[in-house]
């Protein structure tokens, strides 16, 4: 049995969604990061991180979600764009890694979590900047195309919907109008019925919703730490 520790943030997100599309069996495990649980020895065993998504699969351990996508399509062959366009794969799927990901993590915790007695505009503006960049290249490389790579549904595309569906939190209510094509395939996928098991699945547990003192001090460690 593959047991998926998870949240219900973008990254695990995506994970829940291939195992859902491929149906494959699993055992979901809650990993609740505004109390603290990413930090228990237990967990560190298997992400030395601290964060979500990650998989144990029979003693199997991959953690990162871009990383758990690749393997698990790798090993079941679902959803894994064909080798002639091997190399366009790994490219959209790192840029998503090393680019959508992070830069929309930072757009997310200056637009909503930094501090509000700070002057953050210069790191606010950067990255709000870098995400809208990053979301324009995605939407020019869309346009006319049906998915990411190829000509079929795939880890790319999934990558892809874990940060992009959530648009409008990280840029603004009207930023989708901005990215039709993105909007477009965001779409398409949220119709899913995978999708809706996907995003359901947080709801089977109880998490923390409060971001108070407790959970700030557990998601955000710089603000208690310094070391610059």
């Amino acid at each position: 049995m593959l047991k998926f520790y998870f949240n219900g943030s973008p990254n695990p997100t995506k994970v829940a969604l291939y195992l859902e599309e491929a149906g494959l069996p699993f055992e979901p495990v809650k990993i609740d990061t505004r109390t603290g649980e990413q930090f228990t020895p237990d967990y560190l065993k298997i992400n030395p991180n601290a964060k979500v998504p990650a998989i144990d699969e029979n003693g199997t351990i991959v953690f990162d979600s871009n990383a758990i996508l690749l393997y698990l399509a790798e090993k079941t062959g679902k959803f894994l764009p064909a080798a002639a366009v091997r190399g366009e794969t790994l490219s959209w799927l790192m840029f998503i890694a090393t680019g959508v990901g992070p830069y929309s993590g930072q757009a997310v915790h200056f637009k909503h979590f930094a501090p509000k007695d700070q002057n953050h505009d210069y790191a606010h503006n950067r990255y709000q900047y870098e995400t809208d960049r990053h979301y324009r290249i995605l939407d020019a490389h869309l346009k006319g195309r049906k998915y990411m790579v190829g000509d079929s549904y795939s880890i790319v595309d999934m990558a892809l919907w874990g940060w992009a569906r959530m648009v409008p939190f990280k840029l603004g209510d009207d930023a989708f109008a901005r990215y039709p094509n993105v909007k477009r395939l965001v779409d398409e996928i949220s119709a899913r019925p995978a999708a809706a098991r996907a995003l359901a699945l947080k709801d089977k547990f109880t998490f923390k919703a409060e971001m108070d003192d407790e959970a700030r001090s557990n998601m955000f460690k710089h603000m208690t730490t310094k070391v610059a």
